[in-house]
């Protein structure tokens, strides 16, 4: 990875940060708002962006508070470089570690959501090994090992045989006019990094919001994940009528909310 490069002169202009090598060399934009640590980072979901609701809401919380906030554009989404098409969760892990590494600083908090949180949670778990914990995960209907359980578990004999023959199917989607490619590298790079099979311990506190009335990441799924994780430092809120963006009023209130507490508490973790 190269020096970090200086902050853009126009605050609008995002820093551009090289990741990869070769073919799959993509430059990532990312935005930092200056401010007193720990830095809170914005892990976007699967085809969203960080222009999206809920991290401007984040941006507006982060200029009032004078915290610092990193958001940034996988590969292949929004202003960032690279195909969509060519990503897969080691390639978007790959971005978060990078964007992370140059501009968050030690024990950042994570917020991810939907796959954003996958990627959160993963992160989290390298920085655990490497004795440097983050300082807390806060997750939006956080879609762990999504790929698997929420995507090849549930396509039917026609799909799955599309994509192993093809490599490729065109996901029709309610969030935006074209359909989604989901890649058979995506599907089984996904294998690689599931969560869901054993206990996890991400080495910080986690907070999840979900919505009950989701139907992309149902509650159960977040129920799941709890279970996996340590009881000490785990809350899960659930939202009744919350859908899977969760991004009304109310909802970024209590997202702001649980940014703003994860990053004032500064006492030593410890699941034990």
């Amino acid at each position: 990875m190269p020096a970090i490069p200086n902050a853009p002169d126009r605050p609008d202009e995002p820093i551009r940060l090289a990741v990869g090598t070769g073919p799959a060399r993509r430059d990532l934009a990312v935005r930092v708002r200056e401010g007193a640590g720990p830095a809170v980072v914005w892990l976007g979901g699967f085809r969203s962006d960080m222009g999206a609701t809920k991290a401007l809401a984040l941006d507006v919380w982060a200029r009032a508070s004078g915290r610092r906030l990193v958001r940034f554009d996988y590969g292949g989404h929004g202003e960032s470089g690279g195909r969509f098409e060519d990503g897969t969760i080691s390639t978007w892990l790959e971005d978060a570690r990078a964007a992370v590494a140059n501009s968050a600083g030690p024990s950042p908090v994570l917020v991810g959501s939907s796959m954003g949180g996958w990627i959160a949670a993963l992160l989290a778990r390298e920085l655990r090994d490497a004795g440097r914990p983050a300082h807390a995960l806060v997750l939006i209907a956080p879609a762990f090992d999504f790929t698997e359980k929420l995507m090849w578990d549930r396509f039917g004999p026609e799909i799955r045989a599309t994509i192993e023959r093809d490599g490729v199917w065109l996901r029709p989607t309610d969030y935006g006019p074209d359909p989604v490619p989901v890649t058979r590298a995506l599907i089984e790079d996904g294998r690689r990094h599931g969560l869901l099979d054993g206990p996890f311990d991400p080495g910080c506190p986690v907070e999840i919001l979900q919505g009950m009335d989701d139907p992309d990441v149902p509650y159960g799924h977040a129920l799941r994940i709890v279970g996996i994780l340590p009881q000490a430092g785990t809350v899960l809120t659930l939202i009744a009528d919350g859908d899977h963006r969760l991004s009304r009023p109310a909802d970024i209130a209590r997202l702001v909310a649980a940014v703003d507490a994860s990053v004032r508490e500064d006492r030593p973790f410890s699941a034990g």
